[in-house]
């Protein structure tokens, strides 16, 4: 993959894999909208095929929507990729179908999260796979201050003790920020074992055909269902194809730290779709609690991009 791998990249709390597009991508979309803009529409793109794919769970299950979601994804990265099959060691091959098994781990435990609590609340407490990952990798005194103002905040999300959340919504989307980390972890691997978006796709082709029969034993003929297909395609154009170009046209413009910033608005992003698709209304206290956590992820990207920038200028 093209973009930075995770010791480049100032902090891997937020980052994301974010495939090649084909030397014909539309740099007038890059050119309109600018870089920043380019990434909040791919955070929007992705919290609205959420809400979308919550929607259509009533349709299909949540399994049944991952694995749309997926087979759909994969088919159009395979077919814009058209990665090489050959010449891969037993190595790279192990890399990418771990990469595989937990990008459909994680997209498979947050759907069944969003299942179960507020859109927001559970971006926000997947969050915390990453933003642990940022605070364990740096080794910072500091990052445990922006740790216990995660802590805080989730704290507060569960209204001092998830009371107000289906704690089975709450675990699942817990482990799904801990695949998060993973996945952040084998993505920079992946890529620098495969050339450009070819271990990407590779993976989603796994995750896909790992997460298949799952899907078909929770929904069945429900997944034949046109409507059903139509909205599940939507659902992975949204969540999966669109934001991986618009974030890779703006990385070629905008500075990673500034990148991930800006991917730390995704909690106060998902709780607007909620509200705005799903009627999933905030209280004050947690839209209070999604604030502590945004400004600690914030803070632990601007940590490590302060450490990146020291070591810059002692070397």
């Amino acid at each position: 993959m093209s973009t930075p791998d995770a010791a480049a990249t100032p902090s891997p709390t937020l980052t994301r894999a974010v495939p090649e597009p084909s030397a014909g991508a539309p740099r007038r979309w890059g050119g309109s909208l600018g870089p920043v803009g380019l990434v909040l529409a791919g955070g929007i793109s992705v919290q609205f095929g959420g809400a979308l794919a919550v929607s259509l769970m009533p349709r299909a299950g949540a399994l049944g929507v991952v694995a749309l979601r997926l087979l759909v994804a994969a088919i159009v990265l395979m077919v814009v990729c058209r990665p090489r099959l050959r010449g891969h060691s037993r190595t790279d091959w192990g890399t990418v179908i771990v990469f595989g098994i937990t990008m459909a781990a994680m997209n498979g435990l947050f759907y069944q999260s969003v299942a179960r609590i507020p859109l927001g609340p559970a971006v926000t407490l997947e969050v915390l796979g990453p933003l642990a990952l940022s605070v364990l990798s740096s080794r910072r005194a500091v990052n445990f201050v922006w740790a216990g103002l995660a802590l805080a905040g989730v704290f507060l999300l569960g209204g001092g003790g998830f009371g107000s959340l289906d704690p089975i919504g709450v675990v699942f989307a817990l482990a799904a920020g801990a695949m998060w980390a993973a996945y952040i972890v084998f993505s920079a691997r992946t890529g620098r074992r495969f050339p450009q978006a070819d271990g990407l796709a590779l993976a989603m082709a796994v995750g896909a055909v790992l997460f298949l029969p799952l899907g078909i034993a929770e929904s069945g003929t429900k997944l034949t269902d046109p409507v059903t297909i139509g909205l599940g395609a939507a659902v992975a154009i949204l969540s999966s194809v669109l934001p991986y170009t618009f974030e890779l046209l703006a990385l070629r413009r905008l500075p990673a730290a500034t990148f991930a910033i800006l991917m730390s608005l995704e909690p106060a992003v998902a709780a607007t779709a909620g509200f705005l698709i799903l009627d999933q209304a905030l209280s004050a206290l947690q839209a209070l609690a999604i604030a502590l956590v945004i400004a600690a992820s914030m803070g632990a990207v601007r940590t490590q991009v302060g450490r990146g920038r020291a070591k810059a200028v002692t070397s």
